[in-house]
C-alpha cells in the first residue's frame, strides 16, 4: 500500500465522526445490505440484518445496486437521495431543469439491451416512483464534508479493486487473478472526515480487509473519491444518503 492508513483511534478526536457501526457481512456479496443495516442502526432502527438481506434484490452473480438499497429505505418510510456519477446510465443533460428523468430512462431502456443497465434502470424507475431523489453534483471533499456535517452517513458503491489496491477477480469464487480477473465492486459507509489530514473514516463490513481487523479505518479522501468514480465499471459510482422522514421519526421515537 502506498498510503499510510491510520487506525481509527483517539489521536483523531478532532475529526468529525458519526457513530456508525457495522456487523461483518455474512458472505462475499452482502456488503450492500450490511451497510444499509448499519445506517438503519445509526437512525435507531434495530431490524435484523438477515431480514434485510432476505428481501434485497440480488443480481444473478450476487450483490446488488445502490438503487435497490435506496428503494428498500423508501419502502420503510425513510427518505433517500442518490448522488450519481454513472454516466453509463444517466446522461448529464437529464439533470437540467424541466427534464423528466423517468421518461428518458424508459426511452433509453427501449434502445439499449445491456442486461445490467436494464436491471439498473428498473431499479431507478422504482426509486423515482417511491419518491427517491437523484442528484448530479461534483464529487468533492466539500460535498462529502457537507453531508457529514448534516449528520448524514454516506453509503457508497465503489471499486474495491482500487480502494484496496488488490488483484482483479476471476471465476465463480472471485479468486484473485491479475491476468484473467475483472474489477470488483463493494459498498462501504463514509462516517467521518478529518479536514487537516484530508482523510475520511470508512466503515467497511468486509473482513478481512487489507487495513486490519477493525471494521473502520481512516484513509485519504483522494483514494476514496477515485474509487467511487471508478465504481462506474461495476455500475456503482454513487453516494446514497438515507435519513428518516417525519413519519419514520415518529415511529422510531
Amino acid at each position: 500500500m502506498n498510503d499510510h492508513v491510520p487506525r481509527a483511534s483517539a489521536d483523531l478526536t478532532d475529526a468529525l465522526r458519526l457513530p456508525v457501526e457495522t456487523l461483518p457481512q455474512p458472505d462475499e456479496t452482502t456488503c450492500g445490505p450490511t451497510c444499509l443495516h448499519a445506517v438503519y442502526r445509526y437512525w435507531g432502527d434495530q431490524e435484523a440484518l438477515d431480514t434485510i438481506i432476505a428481501r434485497m434484490y440480488r443480481l444473478e452473480r450476487g450483490g446488488t445496486f445502490a438503487v435497490f438499497l435506496g428503494c428498500d429505505a423508501l419502502r420503510k418510510g425513510y427518505r433517500a437521495a442518490i448522488y450519481t456519477y454513472n454516466v453509463t446510465v444517466f446522461d448529464p443533460t437529464w439533470f437540467a431543469r424541466g427534464v423528466d428523468i423517468a421518461e428518458r430512462l424508459t426511452k433509453q431502456r427501449e434502445v439499449k439491451s445491456d442486461e445490467r443497465l436494464q436491471i439498473a434502470t428498473t431499479g431507478y424507475l422504482q426509486f423515482l416512483q417511491l419518491g427517491g431523489r437523484l442528484r448530479f453534483a461534483d464529487l468533492s471533499q466539500v460535498l462529502v464534508r457537507a453531508l457529514l456535517r448534516f449528520k448524514l452517513p454516506i453509503l457508497t458503491g465503489l471499486s474495491s479493486t482500487y480502494l484496496y489496491r488488490s488483484s482483479r477477480e476471476y471465476g465463480p469464487l472471485d479468486a484473485p487473478d491479475d491476468i484473467r480477473g475483472f474489477p470488483a465492486g463493494h459498498f462501504v459507509v463514509i462516517a467521518g472526515f478529518d479536514r487537516t489530514r484530508r482523510h475520511v473514516l470508512v466503515v467497511d463490513p468486509y473482513q478481512p480487509n487489507p487495513y486490519g481487523e477493525a471494521h473502520e479505518y481512516w484513509i485519504s479522501i483522494d483514494r476514496v473519491v477515485t474509487a467511487i468514480l471508478l465504481g462506474i465499471v461495476t455500475h456503482d459510482a454513487n453516494l446514497l444518503v438515507v435519513y428518516p422522514g417525519r413519519e419514520r421519526v415518529q415511529r422510531l421515537s
